[in-house]
């Protein structure tokens, strides 16, 4: 019997794909289900720290704003068909801690509508778009490179020493023994470096010419498929109780009444100009631009429209900021947290946010006690990994010249902790440079073309 050729196999795979329902194309999970879950808590290293200083100092209600976020993350998910993060508007959350006074929830709202408004403006117009095709790619490199060092940088901070969340700065260092000693975050990392190693994807495609390069490949499939972030995420909770016994007898059941904020003109001004105008260019560059990038990096499949996401953070937030809740972006850093776990699908937020949803309905604002004991030394660990796999992005840049713009752009970024200033020094030392190069290619043409007028009056001399 004859087989059947290559070429063949490969031309009817797509017919059987088109003949599947539409929800199975799009719907389906990309990876084994237990990675999918362990990549839903790769952001949550940026997630709790920022969630839980608001809800202490700016009181924030954690019931609404879990209820609103578990919504979003289900929406996206389904929406984007990739693991597209839900995270905190890092800019206005510092504004918000650092103010005297602080600045109240109203304020922070009309923070995050007033970026919303822009990013929806943006979107909508095609403006984002035209933007993302115009920035050159080692600008954008630099921001994720910076963004990606400054996870990494406040993750060892983490692990190091203990943290003052009101404050906003750490403190004593941290000791070796203890439910949040060195030796748990130490261990921690151990294991997830042990089961995730680099965060390759072992899909068991590797040679195997021999029997023991065989079994290895076997061995690191099976410990790559261990949920070993949901795992170590779930032992961080266990270890919230065992730090407190008392959360047990303040733990009160059903989530908060969810009502229209007072908002006041003055409310608007301090927003706009305290916590917008800061958050603006770093959305546009981080939850926008460099997703979208990085998108295309992990998913040359399914690399997302800087218009789409622009519009999604600008929805986001138009509904759920006028209820009190926490103002939020797609973030590079939670796409990469999300996918050096395992995720890679949209099913992976989708599971997180339905674990949202329970907690925010079932808890309330009283999980605010299990947050506040659970173990810094782990929330830095997970940090650590998604800044690491941020940074990474940028190991494509091949050419000096390439290089040379990025590492500037990320210098100024992290040495003026604005992503703006990074940026606006990256785009015009690239301009910088193509001018020179233009200048050098034209002077070259001059000669070339003085001296071709030279040999001809040479050779018309008799």
């Amino acid at each position: 019997m004859d087989q059947q050729s290559p070429s063949s196999s490969t031309t009817t795979t797509p017919l059987l794909l088109q003949h599947q329902p539409w929800w199975r194309r799009h719907f389906h999970i990309k990876n084994t289900l237990s990675s999918e879950l362990s990549g839903a808590v790769g952001d949550l290293g940026t997630f709790i720290p920022i969630v839980l200083t608001l809800t202490l100092v700016s009181h924030l209600d954690l019931s609404t704003t879990l209820i609103f976020t578990a919504l979003y993350n289900i929406a996206t998910g389904l929406l984007f068909h990739i693991p597209m993060p839900v995270q905190p508007m890092k800019s206005i959350a510092a504004v918000a801690v650092s103010e005297t006074p602080h600045l109240t929830t109203s304020q922070i709202a009309t923070a995050g509508a007033s970026t919303a408004a822009v990013l929806l403006l943006l979107g909508a117009t095609g403006l984002m778009s035209t933007l993302y095709r115009l920035l050159p790619l080692p600008v954008v490199r630099g921001v994720q490179l910076s963004q990606g060092l400054s996870f990494a940088f406040s993750a060892i901070k983490y692990i190091r020493y203990n943290q003052d969340f009101i404050a906003s700065k750490s403190t004593t260092p941290r000791a070796w023994l203890g439910l949040d000693g060195l030796i748990l975050a130490l261990s921690s990392l151990l294991f997830l470096v042990i089961f995730t190693g680099s965060g390759d994807h072992h899909t068991g495609d590797e040679s195997n010419d021999n029997e023991s390069r065989g079994r290895s490949s076997k061995r690191l499939r099976i410990m790559s498929s261990i949920p070993a972030a949901l795992i170590v995420f779930l032992f961080g909770l266990v270890l919230c109780f065992i730090r407190d016994p008392t959360i047990f007898s303040d733990i009160k059941f059903g989530p908060s009444k969810i009502g229209f904020l007072s908002i006041t003109w003055e409310d608007w001004k301090v927003g706009f100009l305290k916590g917008a105008v800061p958050q603006i260019p770093l959305s546009i560059l981080n939850s926008v631009i460099a997703v979208c990038k990085l998108s295309g990096d992990l998913f040359p499949d399914r690399e997302l429209s800087a218009a789409k996401v622009s519009v999604s953070v600008g929805v986001m937030n138009l509904v759920g900021c006028w209820f009190g809740a926490m103002p939020v972006c797609h973030g590079a850093g939670g796409l990469a947290g999300q996918y050096r776990f395992g995720a890679r699908s949209g099913w992976s937020v989708v599971f997180l946010g339905i674990g949202k949803l329970v907690i925010g309905l079932v808890f309330g604002n009283s999980f605010v006690r299990i947050l506040s004991q659970f173990p810094i030394g782990i929330l830095g660990v997970l940090l650590l990994f998604a800044g690491i796999e941020l940074a990474m992005a940028s190991r494509d840049m091949n050419s000096k010249e390439e290089s040379f713009v990025m590492l500037v752009c990320a210098a100024v970024s992290l040495t003026g902790s604005s992503a703006a200033l990074g940026f606006v020094c990256g785009i015009l030392l690239f301009l910088l440079l193509k001018l020179r190069r233009l200048q050098c290619s034209g002077s070259m043409f001059s000669k070339f073309k003085s001296g071709s007028a030279i040999d001809d009056e040479t050779s018309s001399i008799p």
